[in-house]
């Protein structure tokens, strides 16, 4: 079983989203020890005792993570399907990289698909949690 039906089906965690089922969109994106996957196409049975955090647990509503804050305040958000994977995927990034540039930012959310098209606000707000992280 995928991760990602556990997460939504059996744990009631909808952050996470089915989008290609393959791992391409990255709509599904968690983070299993601090990296960023696909639980679309993670096997349960790979995951063991590795933390897993959903876009739930990534910040509270008294509190939001830097990156949850930033995709507020840039309105990166269209339809809000692939935000999961966005946040997930650039705070993973951000993680290892403090000071990213406009093409390091790109290329590490390159593998999320967003067909809104809200692209540029999506850079500004990971540069702007880069700045807060």
């Amino acid at each position: 079983m995928p991760l990602l039906y556990a997460l939504r089906d059996d744990l009631g965690l909808h952050g996470p989203r089915f989008g290609c089922g393959l791992g391409q969109c990255g709509s599904c994106t968690v983070h299993l020890d601090g990296r960023a996957v696909r639980s679309c196409v993670t096997p349960i049975s790979t995951v063991g005792k590795q933390k897993i955090v959903t876009l739930e647990g990534l910040g509270t509503p008294d509190k939001l993570h830097p990156v949850q804050k930033a995709f507020i305040e840039e309105q990166a958000a269209q339809c809000g399907y692939c935000i999961n994977g966005m946040i997930m995927e650039a705070a993973a990034f951000l993680a290892s990289n403090k000071g990213p540039s406009d093409a390091q930012i790109k290329q590490a959310l390159a593998r999320n698909l967003c067909r809104c098209g809200t692209h540029l606000r999506i850079v500004r707000a990971v540069k702007r949690a880069a700045a807060g992280v």
